[in-house]
């Protein structure tokens, strides 16, 4: 399955979904979506970008390897639970932070966003490591 068309469009197509997912994982918590299904997305596009190019491309491109994604979304969820005991809130409850633009909107930053993102952050790591360690099986076989 390895065809010179499939090469040439999987760079494009898993950056677009790497962008899909961020979307996905933005408009989580008004609308479907959120951290788990834009972590899919997500790891489903690097699994695309593996199997054109390779799992060592793929380590290149990722720069970090994929287990460090995962800590990090981890640790983002942990905090995120954490800072509510700062204002005397039980663990995990939701807070907000409301930035005033230029323009009159506002920029709504919360402590369920953070979590989300940390979700997403580890769906990526755990399913990207998944998917590299069965595509070099492959490869190796």
């Amino acid at each position: 399955m390895n065809t010179i068309i499939f090469r040439t469009v999987a760079p494009y197509l898993a950056a677009l979904m790497i962008m899909f997912s961020i979307f996905v994982l933005l408009r989580g918590h008004n609308e479907p979506g959120g951290g788990f299904i834009g972590g899919l997305i997500a790891a489903s596009a690097i699994a695309i970008y593996g199997i054109s190019a390779g799992v060592e491309e793929v380590r290149k491109a990722l720069v970090f390897h994929p287990v460090t994604f995962a800590g990090f979304g981890v640790f983002m969820a942990t905090i995120s639970g954490f800072m509510s005991l700062f204002v005397d809130a039980p663990f995990l409850k939701g807070l907000w932070l409301f930035i005033e633009l230029g323009d009159g909107s506002e920029l709504a930053l919360s402590t369920p966003m953070m979590f989300d993102i940390g979700v997403y952050f580890v769906v990526l790591g755990a399913i990207s490591t998944i998917a590299l360690a069965l595509e070099e099986n492959e490869e190796g076989h």
